[in-house]
């Protein structure tokens, strides 16, 4: 575990190479992401690989074998080695091992790079099959920021507002606290012709909103200020917004390939909704771009 600092195009960027975990966003000396406190959540920005959310009973079958894997799957609890730490980027490495093949049989190289220039920080996934079967995973970001941002400016949680690139008409599958599944055919209103959500605590009741296919793959979370953030996620068809219960001081973002496993899908890992499969020795990369305002 070690803290590794950068600052480029306006931003002050930290990482831990435990996880690879963004661990400081700032601009003008303004902390935008959450600094982690287990009243609520002790996190900041996990790296979701080779799952987002939960498997039922964190257990599945796939090619290789069984894959045993709690919420969110493996790399935000690795080591990952250290790249390179220069020109306004920091580079990171995870490559699979006894240890990970213990809970997911597949052989992997995980790199995640943060970039920052013209007043965003890009967080790139580049995933690499570098064993002798096809490699299939979903991956994701769990970016978490304050709300408000400018507490010292009296604003508050109720205050902040989602917007969206264009109006538009979305009910969000329901997920079963009791089993972190989704239920797509049980769907509440969040959207209705509209390209604004105004946050209340009472919004995150039913745990994460998941949003699919959001129109420009963009959302910007933002207060009576200006304040906020704006994220960019092309390449993502999923949009996790969650804050934890007991009236969380942050909203999570969060880009994803896939999501988990749904209460229509079997226990087959490579019939999960969302699901890459990488062949021998290719490799692919997404990225998303968070802006702070």
């Amino acid at each position: 575990m070690s803290l590794h600092s950068c600052e480029a195009g306006g931003l002050a960027f930290t990482v831990d190479s435990k996880g690879a975990q963004l661990m400081s966003l700032r601009k003008d000396g303004r902390e935008y992401l959450w600094q982690g406190d287990p009243t609520w959540w002790p996190r900041r920005a996990p790296v979701l690989f080779p799952i987002v959310g939960n498997i039922r009973n964190d257990h599945a079958y796939s090619q290789k074998g069984e894959v045993r894997l709690g919420r969110h799957g493996l790399a935000r609890n690795c080591e990952f080695d250290v790249l390179d730490c220069a020109d306004g980027a920091l580079s990171f490495r995870l490559r699979s091992s006894a240890a990970t093949r213990e809970s997911f049989p597949y052989d992997f190289q995980l790199d995640m790079t943060y970039a920052a220039a013209d007043g965003r920080l890009t967080q790139t996934f580049m995933v690499t099959n570098v064993g002798d079967a096809d490699l299939p995973f979903v991956l994701g970001g769990h970016p978490a920021f304050n709300v408000p941002v400018a507490a010292d400016e009296g604003e508050s949680f109720s205050d902040y507002r989602l917007e969206f690139s264009q109006p538009w008409t979305y009910a969000s599958p329901r997920i079963d606290t009791s089993t972190g599944l989704l239920n797509f055919q049980d769907r509440f209103q969040l959207l209705e012709d509209a390209d604004t959500l105004a946050l209340t605590h009472r919004l995150f009741d039913v745990d994460t909103l998941v949003f699919e296919d959001v129109p420009g793959r963009s959302v910007r979370l933002v207060g009576p200020a200006g304040h906020g953030m704006q994220v960019d996620f092309d390449g993502f068809d999923y949009l996790g917004v969650w804050s934890a219960a007991n009236d969380a001081p942050f909203v999570a973002l969060e880009p994803w390939t896939g999501c988990a496993t749904a209460t229509d899908e079997d226990d087959e890992f490579e019939h999960k909704r969302g699901m890459t499969t990488l062949s021998p020795g290719e490799k692919r990369a997404w990225s998303f771009s968070l802006m702070p305002l």
